[in-house]
């Protein structure tokens, strides 16, 4: 998993509420075990429409979404992160998210935001406004703040686990390889003294 420590750059002014993850991406997306290739149906109801927001190319390259309240919520299907993550987002800032798609964020690499709604509208402004070339938002996780060009600035909390995780790009398979040699070492006596549940 990368390594996230600061992500800069544009952001895409989403905002709506309530987007599950049927929306984020379609059930018939969900016939593949491969990452690969998901953000083509990421939000596909909604790049249907002329002028969509994620289709803007004023927000081409972004990598922040900025998202409404209750973001992920419905099902459980992680190809929802993984359909994100391959859009090119890094990050999404919301107001609450629901607790199974911030889990499935976290375990692959997309940090998920929480500030309140003021910020978030204030966020959206921002946005909106920023020219072309510039990247109006920056995320520090280390210092756990958000800040903008106009010299905004929102502390948000995260927790300390999930953020030396990501801090150091270390998914749950990362984290048991750290246990690698205590692993083998149980397995080598589990061995010695049950022989019979060894498979021959």
């Amino acid at each position: 998993m990368k390594a996230v420590t600061q992500i800069n750059g544009k952001a895409i002014p989403f905002g709506a509420k309530n987007i599950d993850t049927d929306i984020i991406i379609p059930a018939k997306w969900l016939k593949t075990i491969s990452r690969a290739g998901l953000g083509k149906g990421a939000f596909e109801s909604i790049r249907a429409q002329a002028g969509n927001i994620f289709d803007d190319p004023r927000y081409a390259g972004a990598p922040i979404l900025i998202a409404g309240d209750n973001f992920g919520c419905g099902s459980s299907r992680e190809h929802a992160a993984w359909a994100i993550a391959d859009l090119g987002i890094e990050a999404i800032i919301a107001p609450s998210y629901s607790d199974i798609f911030s889990g499935n964020a976290f375990k692959n690499g997309l940090l998920a935001i929480e500030l309140p709604q003021a910020a978030i509208d204030r966020l959206m402004d921002v946005a909106q406004q920023a020219s072309d070339d510039a990247a109006p938002i920056q995320i520090d996780l280390e210092n756990q703040t958000v800040t903008t060009v106009f010299q905004d600035r929102f502390h948000f909390e995260i927790d300390p686990f999930r953020k030396e995780c990501l801090l150091a790009g270390r998914d749950e398979i990362a984290l048991t390889l750290e246990s690698e040699a205590a692993i083998t070492a149980h397995e080598a006596k589990l061995t010695a003294q049950q022989p019979w549940i060894v498979p021959a």
